[in-house]
């Protein structure tokens, strides 16, 4: 990049903020990783679709990163930061929840209690965004996003707005995929170059309206603040962390696995599989995004090697390595 030129600013045309050679450690939860190539920050809906039918090269929708990792070497092309700009959240006269794909999950779930509504307490305890908890259908204390989901609103390369219906898509567990042509597209099942956002190969998802049930908004309140309690004296949340690792494989959990394995508490570079949680990975400080992916293969391996059981990654892994 030319140092002489400012690394913030809009392209003509465009509302937005785009930033050049952007450190990605400040955008994802782990605080480690390389820099992207650029980064655009939209204004609203309408200003992403534009900017998208104009931008060339890979293209990555972010969110708060907490189901990221970036490599050391970087990103090409460029990220899309979508929490803090596509924030908008509204009961609509349907009586449901609609809810951008930048706003955090734990914030639907305020304000569907605010709004008297309940069912969505659960979502107080997916630390990410609409946008990601839709892309691997997010879960937590036995309930999942698309259990929620009455549609959702997508984005294409070219910018096209389209809604789409959950008998549009195949939905499992940590799983979405879109039937396309008769042929079904896995969700991030290949990430390549695509991003944790997205809806298929050529969508990603920038909206959704969620179907809560009419209720006490005070016992919904109540719920999520015991899930949050819970949540915070069993998680490792005071240390830069990407949520769960690995999918729990069936019948059992990859925590239970791991430690059984004795990995608690080991480490690499300034990356640790937490002591309070084995299905977290911290960075206790300093760690490398290589440090990090190291750790999962080394846990991944020794699972394999003493339980003979093959962990599936949760968290997504792109760029280059340095």
């Amino acid at each position: 990049m030319n140092m002489t030129e400012p690394t913030h600013f809009a392209p003509a045309g465009l509302r937005g903020k785009l930033q050049l050679d952007e450190p990605m450690a400040a955008h994802v939860s782990w605080r480690a990783g390389g820099r992207a190539e650029r980064c655009y920050t939209p204004a609203d809906l309408r200003d992403l679709a534009a900017f998208l039918a104009t931008c060339a090269g890979p293209v990555h929708f972010v969110g708060l990163g907490s189901n990221l990792l970036v490599r050391d070497g970087g990103l090409k092309g460029t990220v899309i930061l979508l929490h803090g700009a596509l924030n908008h959240i509204s009961v609509t006269d349907e009586g449901l929840v609609y809810a951008e794909a930048g706003v955090s999950s734990p914030k639907v779930a305020s304000f569907a209690a605010q709004n008297n509504l309940e069912g969505a307490e659960f979502l107080s305890g997916i630390p990410g965004t609409v946008g990601g908890a839709l892309a691997m259908n997010a879960g937590c204390y036995g309930k999942e996003t698309w259990e929620c989901v009455a549609r959702v609103l997508t984005i294409d390369a070219q910018g096209t707005l389209r809604e789409r219906l959950p008998q549009d898509y195949e939905i499992g567990y940590r799983h979405v995929a879109l039937a396309v042509s008769g042929e079904q597209l896995a969700v991030n099942s290949k990430p390549t170059h695509r991003s944790p956002l997205t809806a298929h190969p050529e969508e990603w998802y920038v909206a959704a309206w969620f179907r809560f049930t009419p209720g006490d908004g005070k016992a919904a309140k109540q719920k999520a603040k015991e899930w949050l309690a819970k949540r915070m004296a069993t998680q490792p949340l005071a240390l830069p962390n990407a949520g769960s690792v690995f999918r729990n494989p069936p019948g059992d959990y990859a925590a239970r696995l791991i430690e059984a394995s004795g990995l608690k508490g080991f480490t690499i570079g300034g990356a640790q599989v937490s002591e309070k949680h084995a299905n977290f990975i911290v960075n206790l400080g300093g760690a490398t995004a290589a440090d990090i992916e190291s750790l999962i293969a080394e846990v991944k391996a020794k699972v394999k090697e003493m339980h003979g059981v093959e962990l599936v990654r949760e968290v997504k892994i792109i760029g280059d390595k340095a």
